[in-house]
């Protein structure tokens, strides 16, 4: 089972149970994010791979995935690029 993230590859356990048991650690590990070592950027990891397993987390991944994909549309049409300012 590969699961890509920014566009890298990663490879991830063949079992079920061992990549539900990573999930629920790196998700609990991120609650306790104010501690060293751990951090906040363990939760949306988590639930990346607790969402290779479970459809309502991936249903949820994919939504963030749409919502985060028009937002940066729409956030690049906004700017304007360097071609269209001219010095007179």
């Amino acid at each position: 089972m590969k699961i890509s993230l920014f566009g890298r590859t990663f490879n991830l356990p063949a079992s079920r149970l061992a990549r539900t048991f990573i999930g629920v650690l790196l998700v609990l590990g991120g609650v306790l994010g104010f501690l060293p070592v751990l951090g906040f950027w363990m939760i949306p990891l988590g639930l990346l791979v607790l969402s290779v397993d479970f459809p309502s987390v991936r249903r949820r991944r994919r939504r963030l995935a749409v919502w985060w994909a028009k937002r940066s549309g729409e956030r690049a049409q906004k700017k304007p690029s360097a071609s269209t300012h001219h010095a007179e």
